[in-house]
């Protein structure tokens, strides 16, 4: 099947309930990957959401980084994404269940965080999370994206916001990760991001829905086996 731009005249849509692969490719390789279930598919946004046991796979060295204090480990993975010399590990999402709203054609998509209380399933709104990210192009398994490192972190009740990762985009683009162009547009996502935060438009103008927002313990978690072929 061939790739599609999201948002394009011939735009796949997604099943509710169906279990997609977000890909992050640089060039033609596969940065990382995660299973995720679909929870709508519109005109709006692509909503999908993991959570702990959902399977994952990210670079090796990003998995040692994660487990480390140390931030020069946070520039090994960058380095080893410009030289292209890194290997995938399998793993599982843990501790948070995650849904994100991709809307289309932006260079970011908006992600809810939630804590998980106790063992029924029930969860409660953390924070926000807005990813900075290459538009998406949809695949017959799911889409494929780019995560291009710098984040916007917003408390869950909108009211306080900080910028996090500017050190890891700073050496992306020293390393040629994020050209002059890409560069401009991120730039202008960023201002169209921190607009919806303050004036609540896109999802955090239904912020009450999304705090009461609950998973379904009867979902099946997502894994890469249960991807339609």
């Amino acid at each position: 099947m061939n790739s599609e731009t999201e948002g394009g005249g011939g735009m796949r849509c997604f099943t509710p309930g169906q279990t997609v692969q977000r890909r992050d490719m640089w060039h033609d390789q596969v940065w990382s990957t995660q299973a995720l279930r679909v929870i709508d598919d519109s005109a709006t946004a692509l909503v999908t959401a993991m959570w702990p046991g959902a399977e994952v796979r990210v670079p090796d060295s990003y998995a040692r980084s994660r487990r480390s204090a140390h931030m020069a480990e946070r520039g090994d993975v960058i380095r080893q994404l410009a030289a292209g010399t890194w290997t995938l590990t399998d793993t599982c999402w843990q501790d948070t269940v995650l849904v994100l709203w991709r809307p289309p054609h932006t260079y970011f998509s908006v992600n809810a965080f939630y804590t998980v209380d106790g063992g029924d399933g029930g969860t409660r709104l953390r924070n926000w999370y807005i990813n900075f990210e290459r538009p998406s192009v949809r695949r017959g398994q799911g889409f494929d994206t780019f995560d291009l490192f710098v984040d916007l972190v917003v408390d869950a009740d909108l009211s306080t916001w900080n910028w996090k990762d500017e050190a890891e985009y700073a050496q992306a683009r020293r390393l040629g990760i994020v050209d002059d162009s890409e560069h401009a547009q991120v730039d202008a996502a960023r201002d169209q991001a921190l607009a919806w935060v303050t004036e609540r438009r896109g999802p955090f103008a239904e912020a009450g829905w999304w705090a009461a927002w609950r998973r379904d313990s009867t979902w099946p978690t997502p894994t890469f086996a249960r991807i339609a072929r």
